[in-house]
């Protein structure tokens, strides 16, 4: 499903860059949503300090750090909607769980109970995409932003491709609403997958 980004050109961006590069245009365009399309079912993220309380064998202290991010995602949540943005997101879930889901789900959890609009995948749905590998890492910003992020082969973010053109924003927003529509939202599939905390 790489052709999902056509044969525009890509601003490959390192870590850092692409970091200050998404933050610049995160809301600099009103009244265009954001869509996230997460597809690999293990990350490595060391410098959350949740994930590394979660690693670490302390689950007690790494939920309450994800508690503790409620005031920080409601006001993102408030400036998404300030700038009639929604923050939209598909996540693939394969089971059995890996532990790096075991902990992300809590904190999507959480984020979708401050106001983001999370819904969970099987890898069934998306099977028919991935005869010519896996679906990538995807986020939209804007009218005209595509973000292919990348990992190394520990799960480490790298960086990523920037794609700057409207008609590839709206064909990768497109392809993750369909695949958004046939989601279950993340609050009842947590509700029938419960996940220890």
């Amino acid at each position: 499903m790489r052709d999902l980004l056509g044969g525009v050109p890509g601003d490959r961006l390192p870590h850092a860059e692409y970091k200050a590069d998404f933050r610049q245009r995160e809301f600099a365009v009103d009244g265009y949503d954001s869509w996230k399309l997460e597809r690999r079912q293990e990350f490595q993220e060391p410098k959350d300090t949740s994930w590394r309380a979660y690693f670490g064998g302390n689950r007690a202290e790494a939920l309450e750090l994800i508690e503790g991010r409620r005031d920080a995602l409601l006001q993102l949540s408030q400036l998404a909607a300030d700038h009639n943005c929604r923050l939209l997101r598909v996540r693939v879930v394969e089971f059995p769980l890996s532990p790096y889901l075991e902990w992300e789900l809590q904190s999507l959890r959480v984020r979708a109970e401050c106001g983001e609009l999370i819904r969970v995948v099987g890898p069934e749905l998306i099977a028919p995409y991935e005869l010519d590998g896996p679906l990538p890492e995807l986020i939209t910003l804007g009218s005209d932003t595509v973000y292919d992020i990348t990992y190394d082969a520990a799960g480490l973010a790298d960086g990523a491709t920037r794609y700057l053109d409207s008609a590839t924003r709206d064909r990768v927003a497109e392809f993750i609403s369909r695949l958004y529509d046939q989601s279950e939202d993340i609050k009842s599939f947590m509700a029938r997958h419960p996940v220890e905390r």
